[in-house]
């Protein structure tokens, strides 16, 4: 144990929260020590970044978060200062600020037997994360009596949320505990479902590396535009997750939709062939689609076997698929992940709606009527999982909660969440006027999505209610 943090000038505030976990002691308490484990419990609602970070959490190891409040920004220092391995009873570690927003900070974060009762031996298939925090806001005795309640509501916010994905995130480990760990190649590995996939798959002991455009330490680099991929380099991998396109947001001009075309489906093609070309070939290839497959269907309840509608997605979404095809000819289990609008505050539809919505500015696009198919970011991520460590699944994958909302329910419902008014309609004219051929497809177009492949292979949705999705998401507990 090393120095621990100075004493406090006055007597802290406590905060601590408890959460059940099913799996043992020893798992849940080696979860936290690898990597992506500090990804995956970052909130998505605080603008923060690890700068630095030793990369574990034994005694000595230092991190430093870079936060933005507003324009500006400040770095919190923190210092491990006490490890302790308990074998089969857990363990726990504690960081404290060396520098940063606090007056005072210590943190205890501990994973220990569950308790069943004085005459009761503990279970041990399950155990207890408890985490103890003794702070104090700046600013003195008036910082504490102005700043106490502000303090609690983020501290509850923030642990609400890092205890439900590490409780959820240790059960599908748990699950799948008896399957070998896989060696991964990820394109689009730094994008808003890349990287959290990343870090769920190296917290479950899996290996990933990186298919980039650019050159970065560690990846693998590619040109999909051009068809290039380095063939000699493929070799070793269990599983290909390919996620890399061209964004869908912006107006679409020629130049975007041919952008929009050649980035999926000459990638996916040229991907596909190399892997196919392989002496010893991945078993799994997992590719991003949409549900934009699908058209503008109204009200019509969308499977996996649905026929594709038209419109230029839906053309793009049938390429893009078909492209694939030298992998699954070369016996590669190829999955087709048609991805709904995926729920987050750092990027996509939400993202885009927030500002607005904080204001009191939004309301319900164009009459409201259409069917929005969405997925919690998590659920997102979770279903990519499934599909890599679920044998019985190929072909086409819807990944869109079972509860598919119309963007009028959506629309109050992000307004009910952050407490504002939904009363200000966007005319269908405004949205083409805005946004021309993609406004039409993405936002006013309906597609009444179910997740029919991802239930019938065992998928449990973490979130399949619209309101506590947006709740976890914005830190906006009930």
């Amino acid at each position: 144990m090393i120095d621990s943090a100075p004493t406090p000038p006055r007597p802290p505030l406590i905060y601590e929260r408890s959460t059940p976990l099913s799996v043992p002691a020893a798992e849940g308490f080696a979860w936290h020590g690898r990597p992506g484990a500090l990804a995956r419990l970052v909130p998505p609602w605080e603008d923060v970044t690890v700068e630095s970070s030793d990369g574990h959490i034994r005694e000595g190891a230092k991190v430093v978060l870079k936060m933005k409040l507003g324009p500006a920004s400040l770095r919190w220092h923190a210092l491990h200062t006490v490890y302790e391995d308990r074998g089969e009873r857990g363990g726990l570690f504690r960081d404290v600020q060396t520098s940063g927003p606090f007056a005072f900070w210590e943190h205890t974060h501990g994973i220990g037997p569950a308790d069943r009762g004085p005459d009761e031996e503990d279970d041990p298939t399950r155990s207890v994360l408890t985490d103890y925090v003794r702070y104090l806001p700046p600013g003195g005795p008036l910082g504490r009596a102005l700043g106490k309640g502000f303090a609690e509501r983020k501290l509850a916010a923030m642990f609400a949320y890092r205890h439900a994905v590490t409780a959820a995130d240790l059960a599908v480990h748990q699950r799948f505990r008896d399957q070998p760990r896989m060696n991964v190649l990820i394109s689009g590995a730094g994008g808003l479902i890349g990287s959290q996939l990343s870090a769920l798959l190296t917290g479950g002991g899996h290996t990933v590396t990186p298919l980039s455009r650019s050159e970065k330490p560690g990846a693998i680099q590619w040109n999909p535009e051009a068809g290039e991929v380095p063939k000699e380099k493929l070799t070793g991998f269990d599983a290909v997750v390919h996620l890399a396109g061209e964004p869908v947001q912006g107006r679409w001009t020629e130049a975007k939709k041919r952008r929009i075309r050649d980035s999926r489906v000459n990638g996916t093609r040229a991907l596909a062939e190399a892997l196919a070309s392989l002496d010893e070939p991945p078993k799994v290839l997992v590719c991003a689609s949409a549900t934009g497959y699908y058209g503008d269907r109204g009200d019509e309840s969308l499977t996996e076997a649905s026929p594709p509608g038209d419109g230029f997605l839906s053309e793009v979404c049938r390429e893009w698929e078909a492209a694939a095809d030298p992998a699954r000819d070369a016996g590669i289990r190829t999955v087709h992940s048609r991805f709904g609008i995926i729920l987050s505050s750092e990027g996509g539809a939400l993202a885009a709606q927030l500002p607005i919505f904080k204001l009191g500015g939004g309301g319900p696009v164009g009459g409201g009527k259409q069917w929005w198919s969405w997925a919690a970011r998590d659920d997102a991520v979770g279903a990519l999982h499934h599909a890599l460590m679920t044998e019985s699944m190929s072909g086409p994958m819807n990944v869109v909660a079972p509860g598919a909302v119309t963007n009028a329910v959506f629309t109050s419902t992000l307004a009910d969440v952050l407490n504002r008014p939904a009363i200000v309609p966007v005319p269908a004219f405004g949205v083409r006027l805005a946004f021309g051929e993609m406004g039409d497809e993405l936002l006013l177009a309906s597609a009444r999505v179910k997740p029919t492949a991802l239930l019938a292979a065992g998928y449990t949705f973490r979130y399949s209610e619209l309101e506590a999705a947006l709740r976890h998401l914005l830190g906006r507990p009930a």
